[in-house]
């Protein structure tokens, strides 16, 4: 499908702005489908374990950095290409004494920027969809892989039921996403660059449950929040709610999901 115009800067504007702290309202710090739930099953099945190197793509406010540091015992680096979530990054790592654990660093996930064979393994979550060129990230993330090291993500795609040019453009307009992956499109770009895909499940009907979920906290629990961070704009708050409910039905369909893969080198 032919990708809508929709380039970094109009990412980097979502989360520099009040977009950003409303996906943060709505989903908390971790900024994904399924919050810990999510992370802990993604980490148990990659086999994350104390004393190992991750490389977060797309690390956003840090959270999932954080998540992995405490939790399993890993020391971590961040890749983002927005200042304001690699400023909050910073400050809350700091906040809960991880500096010594995790390090940030901007750029573009697309492009190389570690040496060869750095990291046990690359993480993401619920980001990838923000890419453009995701054969790029997938290359380079695995480049950045020790041999043995494991991918471990989730992200949003195209669902199993596939979507009309039309209704892909609705969604990757509102979302700012400058095309969706398939699942299948993700195991052939991982396969591609070397990776034997060991796990990769559909979770389409749980995402279409979570965005139910997100509408349902918007209209019944946190209108007077968001609506304070979008300037008590009445009008896009209900042209917003009208995209999710728009993106929820495309879920229900199965034309719009989750997934997540693990792959090892």
């Amino acid at each position: 499908m032919n990708p809508p115009n929709v380039s970094i800067r109009d990412v980097q504007a979502v989360y520099d702005g009040p977009e950003g702290e409303l996906w943060e309202l709505i989903m908390g710090e971790q900024i994904h489908v399924g919050g810990w739930k999510s992370s802990m099953e993604l980490a148990r099945l990659a086999g994350i374990s104390n004393g190992m190197h991750g490389l977060d793509l797309c690390s956003a406010l840090g959270a999932g950095c954080r998540f992995l540091a405490k939790n399993f015992g890993v020391t971590m680096t961040g890749l983002d290409a927005t200042e304001t979530m690699l400023r909050k990054a910073r400050e809350r790592a700091a906040n809960e004494k991880l500096n010594d654990k995790i390090s940030f660093v901007a750029g573009d996930v697309s492009t190389g920027h570690f040496p060869d064979g750095s990291f046990d393994f690359v993480w993401g979550e619920d980001a990838w969809c923000y890419v453009l060129d995701k054969e790029a990230l997938i290359k380079h993330a695995a480049l950045a892989l020790k041999s043995g090291g494991v991918i471990a993500f989730t992200d949003w795609v195209e669902g199993p039921a596939g979507m009309t040019e039309a209704e892909a453009a609705r969604i990757e307009a509102f979302m700012k996403f400058p095309n969706l992956q398939t699942r299948q499109g993700y195991e052939s770009l991982l396969k591609q660059h070397g990776l034997i895909v060991t796990h990769s499940t559909d979770l389409t009907e749980e995402f279409a449950g979570y965005v139910d979920f997100y509408i349902k906290m918007l209209t019944d629990q946190l209108t007077y929040d968001a609506l304070r961070i979008i300037g008590d704009d009445l009008n896009l708050f209900q042209m917003m709610g009208g995209e999710m409910s728009f993106m929820g039905e495309m879920a229900h369909a199965g034309k719009m999901g989750r997934c997540r893969i693990i792959a090892r080198k």
